[in-house]
């Protein structure tokens, strides 16, 4: 991921809206070379995205990734609001920081206005439990550098761990999630503490002991952003 106005549908066909030409171009290659032959018969189209974009009537998918930081408020408020009204499901994504946090926390609340249900990553709809200032909620992902991408960023790691925030919400019905990790979780001597946002409790941080056998392996084994408690504990 990385900057960008960058909006992608997904239907019968698949449809990327970016404003620069030099991403698109980039977008195209990268595509011809990808598993997924939704990405390989992309439509790219060059759009300067805000007020005024227009959507297609019952699109499945709409992805909105590390756009509504670059956006004015009203271009930010038509976006998301395009979005929810043309999409069975949306995901809208942007940088792990408090800043990008609270932007996705102002558009989670957009979603739910607009009749979406969040499937991800809160397990309830109701208001975030997180107090602004104290504390936000994001997760990580491992990225694979190459040589280029080292020599770029002037990192020797061959990974770097990128930082993001999202929220995923959805028209129609959905089960739903368990609790989730919002921290990567401790591994103590015999324990695992791990801190979770809940369906009914909020935020909160339950303890795993050895005691507790399969589920406490499966503590062990569990990441960042997974949902906890696991629906087959590792035996």
């Amino acid at each position: 991921m990385g900057g960008g106005r960058r909006l992608a549908t997904g239907g019968h066909t698949t449809t990327v809206l970016d404003w620069a030409e030099p991403a698109l171009t980039l977008g195209r290659e990268l595509a011809r070379q990808a598993p997924s032959e939704a990405l390989r018969t992309a439509r790219w189209q060059r759009l300067a995205i805000g007020d005024g974009v227009a959507l297609p009537d019952g699109t499945d998918l709409v992805t909105v990734s590390y756009v509504l930081g670059e956006l004015t408020e009203a271009d930010r408020q038509a976006v998301v609001a395009e979005a929810a009204r043309a999409a069975q499901a949306v995901v809208l994504v942007e940088p792990g920081t408090p800043d990008g946090y609270l932007r996705i926390r102002w558009a989670r609340d957009r979603l739910l206005a607009a009749g979406l249900r969040i499937v991800a990553p809160c397990p309830h709809g109701a208001s975030c439990p997180i107090e602004p200032g104290a504390d936000w909620c994001h997760f990580a992902a491992r990225v694979r550098r190459s040589s280029l991408h080292r020599r770029v960023k002037g990192g020797s790691l061959p990974y770097e761990d990128e930082k993001f925030s999202y929220v995923a919400a959805v028209r129609f019905d959905a089960s739903p999630a368990g609790a989730r990790v919002v921290r990567r979780p401790q591994i103590r001597k015999g324990q695992v503490l791990l801190d979770l946002c809940a369906p009914e409790e909020g935020l909160g941080r339950t303890t795993v002991t050895k005691r507790q056998g399969p589920l406490y392996r499966a503590a062990r084994d569990v990441a960042w952003g997974d949902v906890w408690p696991p629906e087959e504990p590792a035996r």
